[in-house]
């Protein structure tokens, strides 16, 4: 499923022409749809560590920079060392600064200025960090991004979940009553993320 079969998807159920072009478009629905569907994309992407969007990067200096594409840590044990010890997380500047240059036989990593940080800066090189990407679009054959940038673009989660976000904040948006769509959308997301997990 894509953007714009997506997009006509909605279309459907709200009673409006399918369209033959959506991205680039004139036409102010087109644009609108366009514009819910990224707002609806980008907060499915947040909402759920996709299995399409887990990213795993190899440190090759310390501090290391983060990946472009980076959105979050994955959760427990996000950075590991070459020899597979896990790298304890540090969330604070105060805690960084009794750490860092203690001699410990735990290491930590800290996350400031877009780099992560290791402690002992040694041991950085070759870890191993697991992390969650923003990049929700598949731009075929480019690759992917975190912007619908054509009618064939796609979400790397359940195309069904972005017709069902397009939806309620469509009706929502031209005040229509949306509370059932938006159920619906709650409950589909719950549902694919517990299938994305394997806990379904």
């Amino acid at each position: 499923m894509t953007l714009l079969s997506s997009i006509n998807e909605v279309c459907d159920v709200v009673a409006l022409d399918r369209f033959d072009s959506v991205y680039g478009s004139a036409n102010p629905n087109a644009q609108t749809m366009v514009a819910l569907a990224q707002e609806a994309g980008d907060e499915i992407a947040r909402r759920a560590d996709w299995q399409q969007m887990l990213k795993e990067r190899v440190a090759q200096s310390s501090p290391e920079p983060l990946p472009a594409d980076y959105e979050r840590m994955t959760p427990g044990g996000a950075v590991r060392s070459a020899a597979g010890a896990f790298y304890r997380p540090i969330t604070n500047s105060s805690q960084w600064a009794v750490i860092v240059g203690v001699v410990s036989a735990q290491p930590y990593f800290f996350i400031k200025g877009n780099q992560i940080l290791f402690s002992p800066a040694a041991s950085g090189v070759a870890s191993v960090i697991d992390y969650v990407s923003k990049f929700w679009v598949l731009h075929d054959p480019e690759g992917s991004g975190d912007t619908l940038a054509a009618d064939d673009d796609a979400p790397l989660f359940p195309e069904r979940l972005l017709v069902k976000g397009i939806l309620w904040r469509w009706k929502r948006q031209k005040g229509l009553p949306f509370d059932d769509a938006l159920a619906e959308f709650e409950a589909d997301l719950l549902q694919e993320i517990n299938a994305n997990r394997g806990a379904s």
